[in-house]
């Protein structure tokens, strides 16, 4: 089936998933994103379901992504629920020929991201954009627009810093690839243009902050395959706020974002600044820009952002990553042959 997008009137967009993600985008969507209204929202919580949907006038609840898809009202679907379903609501927005806003990651595995890839390409056009938000923050805007220009010759390396103040229950080691570090993999790809083809992982001391069980802080360090060399730092007990910083370095200068040089305060004996306590309060704008960007793109028929091949070489490299995590060795990153609809 081949849906026309409206190119005039509002973009009615379902959203999959009202958990903290998918409120915040109906929230976004209604409130900040001009272009597009939320036609639907679907949960298997039904009553969640109805509960948002009742936030946003002519909203309609549903349970079941297939039967919100069939709804005419809906030209465009976003999907926020949990990793596990993602590959199953992407299969049924291919049916219907929708463009999708799918929040990281494409799917929780190679494998299944790889199906994901291969079904896309079989439509022959792209439907997907996946929700690796830092590409439409301001600072890391600068940093990669500074790096294409060449000033500073190729880049050599980068070095990374992603802090969290602390981890809810049950969060495993695992998770601080597949859920925190899956964003610095993203922006390697993206800054340099480069694959990462081989990921390492050193562990310190456990914080004593750290949950029993817990290996934190970690490093973790990719390989390129221009030859540049990657370090992140990953510390999801920091105790004290949120911060992403990275460093390029490169064969003629460095720059640096994520200093967060804003409201500067001096009083009471003290001075300094704030720090965002969670990745939304930080990424308030990124967020704002990547769902207008989708919405502005899907009007004009087209996708852009991040792919499906993103969302599916973010996967590999986290496999990647895990098996490092356990192993203690370098690993190769093993990609499949990248199909035409995703360029060279």
């Amino acid at each position: 089936m081949t849906r026309r997008h409206p190119a005039s009137g509002p973009l009615g967009i379902a959203v999959i998933g009202t958990g903290r993600m998918g409120s915040d985008h109906v929230r976004r969507i209604d409130r900040v994103v001009s272009g597009a209204r939320v036609a639907a929202v679907i949960d298997v919580d039904g009553e969640r379901a109805e509960r948002v949907a009742g936030t946003v006038d002519g909203c309609a609840a549903y349970t079941d992504p297939a039967a919100a898809m069939a709804d005419d009202a809906v030209d465009a679907v976003l999907i926020a629920s949990p990793g596990p379903a993602h590959e199953a609501a992407l299969l049924q927005a291919f049916e219907h020929d929708l463009p999708v806003l799918c929040e990281k990651p494409l799917t929780p595995d190679a494998a299944s991201a790889l199906r994901v890839l291969e079904a896309e390409a079989r439509l022959g056009h792209r439907r997907v954009q996946v929700g690796f938000m830092r590409r439409y923050d301001a600072e890391y805007q600068r940093l990669k627009s500074l790096l294409d220009a060449g000033e500073f010759g190729r880049t050599l390396m980068l070095h990374c810093t992603h802090r969290n103040a602390s981890t809810p229950p049950g969060y495993a080691t695992p998770m601080m690839i597949n859920d925190s570090v899956v964003h610095e993999i993203d922006v390697t790809r993206w800054l340099l243009d480069q694959e990462i083809t081989a990921v390492t992982v050193l562990r310190p001391a456990p914080s004593a902050a750290a949950p029993a069980g817990l290996s934190d802080p970690q490093l973790v360090l990719f390989e390129t395959s221009g030859g540049a060399v990657v370090d992140v730092e990953i510390f999801v007990n920091c105790g004290f706020g949120y911060q992403v910083r990275c460093e390029a370095v490169g064969e003629r200068g460095t720059a640096r974002i994520g200093d967060a040089h804003g409201m500067y305060v001096n009083a009471g004996g003290r001075w300094g600044g704030e720090i965002p306590q969670d990745f939304t309060e930080r990424f308030r704008d990124a967020y704002d820009r990547e769902v207008q960007a989708w919405v502005d793109a899907t009007r004009r028929g087209e996708v852009t952002g991040p792919s499906a091949w993103d969302g599916y070489a973010a996967a590999a490299v986290c496999e990647a990553g895990v098996r490092a995590q356990a192993t203690g060795e370098r690993t190769p990153v093993t990609l499949a042959a990248r199909p035409a609809l995703y360029g060279a």
